[in-house]
């Protein structure tokens, strides 16, 4: 049997094994749209290291394994299995997903508006099931890859959020996507949406988390449309178990002069891949994403930007950085599309990579495409290990030599982290990447 057959055969297996857990009261127009995704894996393109987009990319670890929906895991779950809350109870709409389906005991929502909704997409599919076929509707020009369709063909449960027109969210949403397995290798599948309508302001944190040995395969998807004027705060935090896979997909949307500032933070999993499709279909909108990835031995982590302009007079900036120890290896591959009539367009892109050790590898290309003749557009990339000059600085200042790599590489890392606005966020994020070079096996 040839790798395309074998693969093909993965998806099916997927499929077939966890059809059954499935909803049955899925309304008519759901099931259709799950019964067109499964016939769409089924003559789809796979992903192969002969595409350019997958070019660097292994699955076959992932091929090699079988994940199954656990349905009980959402019983089980305690509040200790989530280390740390960036908010207090209190100062956060809090959400929690099990293997991709809501915990409605660990999970708190503050009083809301009737007309604003923020919890499971489940609850809104079996409560208002027209509302969701609407926004499903709309979020739907994202180009499909084969994973986003078995996301779809056995879609179950994620976030819902809808903020309406002109309100300010009076509480950041803080999303924690849990993950486990126990006899079985789990798969976890949440479709999330967040809709913004016009003048609405939001900050919502979605963090991916799993416990330290579960074996699990985390498919996610998350849907962001902003109306005109709009305005959201977006921080993804990834932090999973080391035998993890995760690949999860951002597909955004933006209207007239919306603003989105996307935080994207990965140090865990033992493969992970992170998609971002920005489409403009406003003028004078703004789009900035940050990044920053650790990644270490037998670790691989891998970052895909693809925002594209098609109208004048809208901005972009991606920042992303890395730092690759052990014998870990990341990717980037950032794309800047400006087409013929995206006039005085600003795009900047920047990718910048720290080597701890000469095993660590990095892949870097970022891509500027321009085809319209009055924009300012720049892009660039980095590969380099620590400085000699700075670590002897440090050290004749007697700065031990683990203490003075570890400055050197949250000084590395500061410059993402000072574009987190939300202390919290940032305090967060902070001890965890200290924690990471705090380690002696990774800064000796």
């Amino acid at each position: 049997m040839n790798t395309q057959l074998q693969q093909r055969q993965w998806f099916n297996n997927i499929v077939a094994q966890n059809i059954a857990n499935m909803h049955e009261d899925n309304p008519p127009w759901l099931s259709k749209a799950c019964e067109g995704a499964i016939n769409a894996i089924s003559t789809m393109t796979l992903p192969d290291r002969r595409q350019e987009t997958w070019r660097y990319s292994d699955l076959g670890r992932l091929y090699k394994q079988d994940y199954y929906y656990q349905a009980s895991a959402a019983s089980n779950i305690e509040d200790s299995a989530i280390a740390q809350w960036v908010y207090a109870k209190n100062e956060s709409h809090r959400l929690v997903f099990a293997n991709g389906r809501f915990v409605p005991g660990m999970s708190t929502r503050h009083a809301l508006a009737e007309n604003i909704k923020i919890g499971s997409l489940r609850e809104l599919i079996s409560s208002e099931p027209e509302l969701v076929a609407h926004w499903l509707e709309q979020t739907s020009w994202q180009a499909p890859d084969v994973f986003s369709e078995l996301n779809l063909a056995l879609i179950d449960d994620g976030l819902f959020i809808l903020v309406p027109a002109n309100v300010v969210l009076d509480k950041p949403v803080e999303v924690v996507y849990q993950n486990s397995s126990s006899e079985q290798n789990t798969l976890a599948q949440p479709h999330s949406l967040v809709v913004l309508e016009p003048g609405a302001q939001a900050t919502v944190i979605e963090r991916f988390s799993g416990a330290d040995s579960s074996h699990y395969f985390f498919n996610g998807v998350t849907k962001v449309s902003l109306g005109a004027h709009a305005g959201l705060q977006h921080y993804r935090l990834q932090h999973e178990s080391r035998n993890a896979h995760h690949l999860s997909r951002v597909a955004l949307r933006q209207d007239t002069a919306s603003e989105y500032s996307g935080i994207n933070i990965a140090t865990g999993g033992a493969w992970s891949r992170t998609d971002i499709d920005t489409r403009f279909d406003g003028q004078h909108a703004r789009c900035e994403l940050d990044g920053l990835y650790t990644v270490g031995e037998q670790q691989y982590t891998d970052f895909h930007l693809d925002v594209r302009h098609s109208l004048p007079n809208c901005s972009s900036r991606e920042n992303f950085k890395g730092i690759v120890y052990g014998k870990g290896r990341a990717v980037f591959d950032g794309r800047i599309l400006v087409e013929k009539d995206a006039q005085k367009t600003d795009a900047q892109l920047s990718n910048k990579n720290l080597l701890l050790t000469q095993h660590a590898e990095v892949d870097t290309k970022p891509q500027l495409e321009i085809h319209a003749d009055d924009v300012k557009c720049s892009h660039g990339t980095t590969v380099g290990k620590l400085d000699p000059g700075q670590l002897f600085y440090l050290r004749s200042r007697g700065i031990n030599e683990h203490e003075a790599r570890k400055m050197i590489c949250l000084g590395f890392a500061e410059q993402v982290l000072s574009h987190v606005d939300d202390e919290q966020v940032q305090g967060f994020v902070h001890e965890q990447i200290a924690a990471i070079f705090g380690r002696q096996d990774i800064l000796p």
